[in-house]
Order: structure tokens, then C-alpha cells, then sequence
């Protein structure tokens, strides 16, 4: 493995899956991809998307209640970000940047939070409008979108309609981490229930270890395929409701999706030591299928 060096900015064309960690930008990632490109091989591409993390959240930015192993993984080997700007603060104005590369305010989508179900249902990331997953698929890559989509609802807004092949995860903002099934918010509402591409389904398990299993299971199938990849793994971590692993009680005693009540500094270190520890199920994953050496994997928040 060769890492990148003190220059944040020079790229080795071996590319190492940790050769960039980004803290709020994945420009360098795809810099990088352009230039392995260049050489005649095209780089998978692994991009993760925490939910409400703050950047002093993980061991390597300055926690230190608690560790992030993984996530610290990356940045030791890779490259870490220290001075960067986000396009914006908001759930689903980020979202329309990362997957559009536009300043968020270009898109009625971009200017509306939070996206719910009582949002008009004209808003959304518009089908017909140029991603990054769809002119990667262009180029001859397969995609797939695991975790939080949020930039509309079906039936005119979907992953499936701005470029990925294949979704698993939730439409709304966000989902209990139990109960995440056809009772989800004990209302009904499809936003926050599990879907398989565009039809709701039934899942049992902690959410944060459901998403980390799919982006396995996905990374097995292209590992077969030998195609190139990018798969968005988009957490609901460590978003609210506040429930860590062993919190299920707490799962049945919510009794609405938004709530804000309860929680802990102790239940927040949890849902990000999962969230950690499901990154390096996924690293390793990459190790066990020989992908590392021509995979880039960006995390951010």
C-alpha cells in the first residue's frame, strides 16, 4: 500500500482504498479516480455518509471519550482533512450537493428542510437532472445507493430515477433503529420504512448493522461482477432517535419518529462506535474480495 504523502495534493496511480479520508469533501477522491482513469483502470469508489456527526466526533479529530479504531484507520493512512467547508448544514441541502456537485441553492430541493412527507410533492432531486452516480454510470460503472436517500418521495422522486442501479435503505430523514417496518413511526408513513429499490420490506436488526450487512452483500456481488463501482453507504448514524445497539426497549417506548426526548452522551458514543465498527466490516470486506488496491473510499459527514 502506498499512502500519499505530506502533500495532501500528489496521487500515487496505485490507489489504496485509505489514500483519502475526507472531512467534509471528497474532491481529492475523485481527483484521484480521474488520474487512475487516465492509466486505463477505473477505481470503485466507496462513499460514506454519516448523519449528524460532528467533526469532533471521531478519536482522530479530538474525541476522546470514547474511540473510533476505523474511522481513525483511514485518516492515518490516508489523507486528513483539518480545513474545509460544507455546502451546507442541513440533511437534505448536503445531499443535493454531494450527488449534484452544485451549490445547493441552484434547486428548489436544495432549498427545502426538512424534506417530509407533508413537503409538496413537487419537490425532490429532479430525474432528468445530470448526478454523479448517473454520469458514472455513463462511464461504464454499476451504483447502488444503501441508506439515506431524502431528496423526495415516490412515486416522482426516487435513487432509481438520478442514477443508481439498485437502493436499499429509507426515503424520509430518518428511522428508528428497531422498528423500522411497516409500523415505522407508528403512523404508516413509507418515509421512514426500509425499502428495497421502491417497494417497502421488513428487515429485523439494529439499522446501522442492517445498512453496514447490505453494503457487504453489495460489495460481494461487484466483487464477482469485476465491474467498476461506486456505492453510496449512506448512515442514518448517528441521527436521532437516540438508540444505541442494545437499546431496543427504548425503540417500543418511542412513540413517534421525530421525538427528541431521552438520550445520553453515553447512547450518542454507541451509535458512533457502530457506525465505526460497521466501516470496518466494510473495509474488510474490501480486504476479503481483493478490491482495496483499486478502491477509494471518502468519508465524510
Amino acid at each position: 500500500m502506498r499512502r500519499t504523502g505530506r502533500n495532501p495534493m500528489s496521487f500515487h496511480t496505485h490507489v489504496s482504498r485509505r489514500d483519502v479520508f475526507a472531512g467534509a469533501a471528497g474532491a481529492l477522491a475523485f481527483a484521484t479516480a480521474d488520474r487512475v482513469a487516465a492509466q486505463g483502470s477505473k477505481p470503485n469508489i466507496v462513499f460514506i455518509l454519516a448523519d449528524d456527526l460532528g467533526f469532533a466526533d471521531v478519536s482522530c479529530y479530538g474525541q476522546r471519550d470514547y474511540t473510533t479504531p476505523n474511522i481513525d484507520r483511514l485518516a492515518l493512512e490516508g489523507t486528513r482533512f483539518t480545513q474545509a467547508y460544507s455546502n451546507s448544514p442541513d440533511c437534505s441541502t448536503t445531499r443535493t450537493a454531494l450527488i449534484t456537485g452544485r451549490y445547493q441553492c441552484r434547486l428548489p430541493v436544495g432549498l427545502e428542510e426538512p424534506i417530509v412527507p407533508a413537503t409538496p410533492k413537487d419537490i425532490g432531486l429532479p430525474p432528468s437532472h445530470p448526478t454523479l452516480p448517473s454520469l458514472l454510470r455513463k462511464a461504464g460503472y454499476k451504483t447502488t445507493l444503501v441508506g439515506k436517500w431524502h431528496l423526495g418521495f415516490l412515486p416522482d422522486f426516487s435513487p432509481l430515477k438520478s442514477g443508481y442501479d439498485h437502493f436499499f435503505g429509507i426515503y424520509g430523514c430518518c428511522a428508528d433503529y428497531f422498528n423500522h417496518g411497516s409500523d415505522a413511526s407508528r403512523s404508516g408513513e413509507l418515509a421512514y420504512q426500509l425499502h428495497e429499490e421502491e417497494v417497502p420490506v421488513e428487515r429485523h436488526g439494529y439499522m446501522t448493522d442492517l445498512l453496514g450487512d447490505r453494503a457487504i452483500q453489495t460489495i460481494e456481488g461487484y466483487a464477482k461482477s469485476k465491474e467498476p463501482f461506486l456505492l453510496s453507504l449512506h448512515f442514518t448514524a448517528p441521527h436521532w432517535p437516540w438508540e444505541g445497539p442494545d437499546d431496543e426497549a427504548e425503540s417500543k417506548r418511542v412513540r413517534d419518529i421525530r421525538h427528541r426526548d431521552g438520550g445520553t452522551q453515553e447512547t450518542y458514543a454507541k451509535m458512533v462506535q457502530s457506525l465505526d465498527a460497521n466501516i470496518g466490516r466494510v473495509l474488510r470486506a474490501l480486504d476479503d474480495h481483493e478490491l482495496s488496491a483499486n478502491t477509494i473510499v471518502v468519508f465524510t459527514s
